[in-house]
C-alpha cells in the first residue's frame, strides 16, 4: 500500500488541471537509472492498466504496477514547500540508500 498526503494530491489534483488531463490517474513507478540505481517514475496516464494496483486519495487516482510496488510499498508521497525549493517528495521505507535530490535509491 501506498499513501498520498492531503498537500500532495491537492498539488498533483492542480497540475491536472493545469496540463487539461481529465480522467486518468497518475502512474507512479521505478525504473532503472539514477544515481543511485532506480529512479522514480511520475506521470499522467490516462487509465489504469490490467494488473495494476489502483489507490484514490481525495478523487485523485494513483496507479502501480505489480513490478513496482515491490519497491514502493509503504512509501508515502509528500509535496514539500521550502526557501531552497519545492516539489514532490518520497518517503520510502525500502529504500536504502537515496541521491541528494530523491528522485533515485537503492534498495
Amino acid at each position: 500500500m501506498i499513501q498520498v498526503t492531503p498537500k500532495a494530491v491537492e498539488k498533483i489534483r492542480q497540475a491536472f488541471t493545469r496540463e487539461g488531463v481529465s480522467g486518468g490517474g497518475l502512474r507512479l513507478g521505478v525504473l532503472g537509472g539514477g544515481c543511485s540505481g532506480l529512479s522514480y517514475q511520475f506521470k499522467f496516464d490516462a487509465q489504469a492498466r490490467p494488473n495494476d494496483n489502483v489507490y484514490e486519495f481525495d478523487g485523485v487516482k494513483v496507479f502501480v504496477d505489480p513490478k513496482s510496488i515491490l519497491f514502493l510499498d509503504g512509501m508515502t508521497l509528500d509535496y514539500k514547500e521550502s526557501l531552497m525549493q519545492s516539489g514532490f517528495a518520497f518517503d520510502n521505507p525500502n529504500a536504502g540508500k537515496s541521491c541528494g535530490c530523491g528522485t533515485s535509491f537503492s534498495s
